[in-house]
Parts: C-alpha cells; structure tokens; sequence
C-alpha cells in the first residue's frame, strides 16, 4: 500500500475510528493481556501507530513512571489521541512514518505496536527501525493479521507469521515468540459491513461488488527484544522452524 495514500485514508477516519476499531480494540486487549505478566522497567514506551491514543492510555496504566510517546503517521489521529490526554498524562505526540523515527539509537525501553503491520507494503524498514531505537534487551510487542484474514474476500494474503519471525531476526531483533488466534465479526448487512471498514480507512480492503456478512481473521501476536548494535557486515543465521509459538 502507498504510505501517502494510508495517510490520507486514517486522517479521512480518525473521527469515526473509535466507533469500529474492535479488530484493532481485541488486539490491543490481547497484546496488553500477554504484556501483563513480563516483568519489563521502562522510562519511554513507544505506541507505533497509536492512532487514537486508545493503547497509549492503557500503557501509561500500565508503566505509571513511563513517558509514553504515541506515534502515527496521520496528524488528524493524532489530534483526537491528544484531546483524551488527561492532565496527569505523561504521553507526548510524534507525527512520523514508522520507518523513519525521529529518536536516537538505542534510547526506548518499550515499543508497542498493535495492527500497524497489515497497512505496510513491507515491515522489514519498520522492524531494522525499531531494532536501531530499541534499547538492548528492550521489549518490541506487536500484533498483525495471518494470511487466513478476509479469506473470504479473496484479499491478498497477508504475512505469514514465520515469515514475520524471519523478518524480525534479519532486522537485528532477538528471540522473537508468535502465537495466534482467530476471530470473526459478523454483521446483519453487508452494508453495516461496509460502513465500518470506511469508518476506520479500510474500505479498500473490501471489493466493490461483495455479499458478505462476515469477516474473518487470524491474529497474529508476537514479541521480541533488542540486541543492540548489529555485528559487523550484518550478516544473520536463523531457521524458521525454531521460531516459538504459543496456542490456545
């Protein structure tokens, strides 16, 4: 997908996406659920695509000492994030692409990236970023889509999640774990259907002519942590196959 045009799309939506974010609200809730029991210390956390602040708030809960820097691309997201900041908020707004953050090298405790990989036309940039801005042994927890979402559909598939693992290793990352779940969202109409993608800048997602009622998804979860500088002439070694994975 075109980034300018994925930018255009989530300004178009920010003032409706909170009325049918629940893909994106179940997925956060999952991410936060496996964040739960790690013992991590942070001083920054880094919301990447934080669209409307809703993870940013509950990782301020979460990491009450933290400075919580919610980022995204689109800056009409970013204003809605900003009018819900409480006045004991210590969360900061940054308007960048994913691939090109404005923080030094090795400087961010946490970064917490719920559904920003689906809009990517490739993650490894994104990964080799937070990979350079991760401190080492800081945490990268994120949640993306499986190849067997909006199956339905015909969509082009998306990643596979061992190749997701591989991606994560090449950009430098370490001991990445994946697991997955599925749901799926059933509507009375396809209309209703319809509506909710445009309300959330992925109408395009679905074709013009469709008789659904329905939307699948695979939900893929996964962390990893940083491990500083990459060794010299980047070379890496990693089989696919030893990749963790935890299911239900």
């Amino acid at each position: 997908m075109n980034l300018g045009a994925a930018q255009r799309r989530f300004d178009d939506a920010a003032a409706t996406f909170d009325t049918a974010d629940f893909v994106i609200a179940a997925t956060r809730d999952g991410l936060l659920e496996r964040l739960e029991p790690m013992t991590v210390e942070a001083n920054i956390v880094v919301d990447l695509g934080a669209a409307t602040g809703s993870a940013s708030r509950a990782l301020g809960r979460r990491f009450k000492r933290a400075r919580i820097v919610a980022v995204d691309s689109s800056q009409n997201m970013l204003r809605r994030a900003r009018a819900k900041k409480t006045w004991l908020s210590k969360s900061v707004f940054v308007q960048a692409e994913a691939s090109t953050l404005p923080f030094s090298d090795h400087c961010i405790d946490v970064i917490f990236s719920n559904q920003l990989l689906p809009w990517l036309p490739d993650p490894l940039p994104v990964f080799a970023e937070v990979s350079r801005v991760l401190r080492p042994d800081g945490l990268f927890l994120f949640s993306t889509l499986g190849p067997d979402s909006l199956a339905n559909l015909q969509h082009d598939p998306f990643a596979d999640m061992h190749n997701v693992g591989d991606a994560l290793v090449r950009a430098g990352l370490r001991d990445p774990v994946l697991d997955v779940d599925r749901l799926t969202v059933n509507y009375e109409t396809t209309q209703s259907l319809l509506d909710d993608c445009r309300a959330i800048g992925a109408r395009h997602c679905v074709p013009d002519q469709v008789d659904v009622s329905s939307l699948d998804f695979e939900l893929i979860y996964g962390h990893c942590w940083g491990s500083g500088p990459r060794p010299a002439g980047g070379e890496y070694r990693v089989d696919a196959g030893r990749i963790g994975t935890r299911r239900p």
